[in-house]
C-alpha cells in the first residue's frame, strides 16, 4: 500500500506498475484508465481479466499478443464458432493460460456479446449507459483507499452473468473498469491522473 511513486523521468505514478519493468509502465501511462468505447476491445479486455483470476495482470500482459493470436484478434464472431476440436488445441498452447474452465468462458462470452450486439444497442453502450457515458473520476490518494469492487461492479456483474458472461464477478468487473476507463482510479498525485481524460480512444 503506498501513494504515487516518483520515477527517474520526474514522474510521479501509481506504485503497481513498479519502476523497473518498462512493459508495465508503458502500460500504465498509455493503457490504463484510458476511456475505452469501443464494442470488440472491451471484449477482449474483459476476457483477459478473466484470464487473469488468480494471476498478476503483468503475467497477462506479456502473453497478450500470444492470446490475440490464439484467439482470433478476439473477434467475437470467430471465437463464438471454437469447437472442441480448437478448445482442445488451445489447451496445448503454451503461450496463453492453459485453463480449461477459462477458455470455454472466454468462448459462452463471445456468444453472450453477439447476443447482446444483435438485441440491444451494442456491447459498449450496455457498459457505458450504467455511467451515462462518462468515468467516474475518483480522488484516491493512496493505494489502500481503492476498493477491489463496488456497488456498481456487483451491479454489473450480476447483469452480465446473467446475459451468460463468464468470469465476470464484482471484482473482475471492477479491474475491467479500472483498466477500460469506467472509473479512472489513478492516484491524484499521479502524472496520468488528468491525462487520461484527455486520451479517449473513440468517442
Amino acid at each position: 500500500m503506498a501513494g504515487a511513486l516518483l520515477h527517474i523521468d520526474g514522474l510521479h505514478r501509481c506504485p503497481w506498475p513498479g519502476k523497473d519493468d518498462a512493459l508495465y509502465v508503458a502500460y500504465h501511462d498509455t493503457e490504463w484508465g484510458v476511456p475505452e468505447y469501443d464494442d470488440r476491445a472491451l471484449y477482449e479486455k474483459l476476457m483477459l481479466d478473466g484470464f487473469q483470476a488468480g494471476l498478476s495482470w503483468i503475467t497477462i500482459l506479456r502473453k497478450r499478443d500470444n492470446f490475440r493470436k490464439a484467439f482470433d484478434n478476439f473477434e467475437p464472431e470467430k471465437v463464438a464458432r471454437f469447437d472442441a476440436r480448437r478448445k482442445a488445441k488451445l489447451m496445448q498452447d503454451a503461450g496463453i493460460v492453459r485453463n480449461k474452465l477459462k477458455i470455454e468462458g472466454a468462448v459462452l462470452s463471445a456468444r453472450a456479446y453477439l447476443d447482446v450486439m444483435e438485441k440491444g444497442s451494442g456491447f459498449s453502450a450496455l457498459l457505458w449507459d450504467y455511467l451515462d457515458g462518462k468515468p467516474k473520476v475518483n480522488k484516491f490518494r493512496d493505494t489502500k483507499q481503492v476498493p477491489a469492487e463496488t456497488e456498481l461492479s456487483k451491479k454489473i456483474s450480476k447483469d452480465l452473468a446473467g446475459r451468460g458472461f463468464k468470469f465476470v464477478g464484482p471484482t473482475i468487473v471492477y479491474a475491467f473498469m479500472q483498466a477500460v476507463g469506467m472509473v479512472n482510479d489513478h492516484l491524484v498525485r499521479c502524472h496520468c491522473h488528468e491525462n487520461v481524460q484527455k486520451m479517449r480512444r473513440r468517442k
